[in-house]
C-alpha cells in the first residue's frame, strides 16, 4: 500500500470549504425563501422536481429521493404543501398501498412566484461568489464525485 499524497494548500482549502458550503448554503437560500416567499428550500424542491416530472407526478419514495430526503421527512413536506393546496396525495394506479405527489395548478403558480426569490438567493449566495471559475468544469466535477457515492 502506497502513502497517500499529501494535499496541496489549495486542496486542503477545498476540502475544507465544502462541509461548510453544504451546511450553510442550504439554509442561507432556506432563510431568504422563509423571509421572502413563507416557503422552504425543502417544500420548493419538492413543488420544483414535481414541476419536472412527467405528468407533474411522482411516486412518493421517488420524490424523497428526487429531494435528498426520508420518506417519512418527504410525507411531512407533501402533508405541509397539502395543507396549502399546492400538491394533492392520490393512490398509486399500479399499486393501491403506494402514493403519488400530484402538483395542482395553485402549486405551479406558488412555485412560479416563489421562483425569483430562490434565483436571487442562489446567485446572491452561490453563483456570484464564482466569477473566473469555469463553472460548467466545476458541474461536471461534483456530479462525477456525487455518482460514485
Amino acid at each position: 500500500m502506497t502513502t497517500p499524497r499529501p494535499l496541496t494548500p489549495d486542496e486542503d482549502a477545498l476540502v475544507r470549504a465544502l462541509p461548510r458550503l453544504m451546511y450553510a448554503l442550504p439554509r442561507a437560500i432556506d432563510a431568504d425563501l422563509m423571509r421572502e416567499q413563507r416557503l422552504s428550500l425543502s417544500e420548493w424542491t419538492a413543488l420544483m422536481r414535481l414541476s419536472e416530472a412527467p405528468g407533474l407526478r411522482l411516486r412518493m419514495g421517488e420524490l424523497a429521493a428526487a429531494c435528498e430526503l426520508s420518506l417519512s421527512g418527504m410525507t411531512r413536506i407533501v402533508g405541509r404543501l397539502e395543507e396549502q393546496g399546492a400538491v394533492e396525495r392520490v393512490r398509486a394506479a399500479d399499486d393501491a398501498r403506494g402514493w403519488t405527489a400530484v402538483l395542482t395548478d395553485a402549486g405551479r403558480a406558488r412555485l412560479d412566484r416563489a421562483w425569483p426569490s430562490n434565483l436571487a438567493s442562489v446567485r446572491r449566495h452561490l453563483l456570484d461568489h464564482l466569477a473566473g471559475v469555469d463553472v460548467a468544469g466545476l458541474a461536471r466535477a461534483l456530479q462525477h464525485v456525487a455518482l460514485e457515492h
